[in-house]
């Protein structure tokens, strides 16, 4: 078994032609597209055989004529199974990032450049995963790969085996192909209860103190002379008369809502994955309340921010961390 894996690899890498990854597009030309009979042309081509030996033994005509019509129809399948493969293209598509544990789905893009329809090709991973598309003439389609993503980091699609039997099932056509694509793993979130992170802002404490802040709106309450004059709600005060009572505005301070995420603050006997796991939930419950949070990692920091753009960068950094 070893050694037949072993001839397999060593065939596949010499069908491949080129060293993956390749860069797209990647175009099936007719040197990289084989073609074998299935079980069901074995069959085929020995009931073939048969007939034949029928035929010449007992010297039929009708036999013979019988005989070869097959056989050619079992020719031109080969060429149709051929052609149903040769010189379609592949490119890569739109990966999403996923959190280790789930699935990668990689979105291959097929186009046709014929004016006939390519029909029933399968695209399978060494995994086991399959796909079965039909490519239009002039047009293209997308298939989508599942692949697990075990493991937080850079995830490289494995080689890609396309093959089809149509029309008849008789011949089967394939190549190889390795498209250049990569899914981004983000670290698994620990899913067990996980305190909020302890280490906030700088001006927190002083925003607590302060309720009037000197950010953004929060709310009305009743006017206190210590209240200073720039606070005091006059558009609400001339709308109600001047026999209703002064009311003064309330701010918040965005600066109470920044909460630092760090590496450091973690027990230091905690491995290195299960950091990644709870930094990345710190995250997300962060992004999920609406805070501005920054993050510190050993070597590396990014300043607090918020929204998703700042969501991935900071899940980004911690899937690649000690993997740049």
């Amino acid at each position: 078994m070893r050694i037949a894996a072993a001839l397999q690899d060593r065939f596949i890498r010499w069908a491949l032609r080129v060293r993956p990854p390749e860069p797209a597009p990647v175009i099936l030309t007719q040197r990289r597209v084989y073609v074998l009979p299935t079980r069901a042309g074995i069959g085929y081509a020995a009931s073939l055989l048969v007939m034949l030996l029928g035929a010449m033994n007992y010297n039929l005509s009708l036999g013979y004529a019988l005989t070869f019509l097959l056989a050619g129809l079992g020719v031109i399948a080969i060429l149709h199974t051929f052609r149903n493969l040769a010189h379609l293209s592949l490119a890569p598509g739109r990966v999403e990032p996923v959190f280790a544990g789930d699935s990668a789905r990689f979105t291959l893009l097929l186009h046709n450049a014929r004016a006939d329809e390519r029909r029933q090709v399968q695209l399978r991973l060494a995994g086991g995963m399959s796909g079965i598309v039909d490519v239009p003439a002039h047009s293209s389609a997308a298939a989508r790969l599942a692949v697990p993503a075990l493991a937080r980091g850079w995830l490289a699609l494995p080689r890609v085996t396309l093959d089809t039997v149509w029309p008849l099932g008789l011949i089967r056509a394939w190549a190889y192909a390795v498209p250049d694509m990569r899914c981004l793993v983000y670290p698994r979130p620990t899913g067990t209860a996980v305190p909020p992170p302890p280490t906030f802002g700088g001006r927190a404490g002083n925003a607590a103190r302060n309720p009037q802040g000197s950010e953004d709106f929060l709310a009305l309450r009743g006017h206190q002379l210590a209240d200073p004059p720039r606070h005091v709600a006059w558009k609400t005060a001339a709308r109600l008369g001047a026999d209703a009572p002064l009311m003064t505005k309330q701010y918040a301070d965005p600066a109470a809502q920044t909460v630092w995420l760090a590496w450091d603050v973690l027990p230091t006997a905690m491995p290195v994955e299960e950091r990644l796991s709870w930094l990345t939930r710190w995250v997300l419950d962060a992004h999920a309340a609406g805070l501005s949070w920054g993050l510190r990692l050993p070597g590396s920091q990014l300043a607090p921010a918020g929204g998703e753009a700042h969501l991935h960068a900071c899940l980004r950094r911690l899937a690649l961390h000690g993997k740049e």
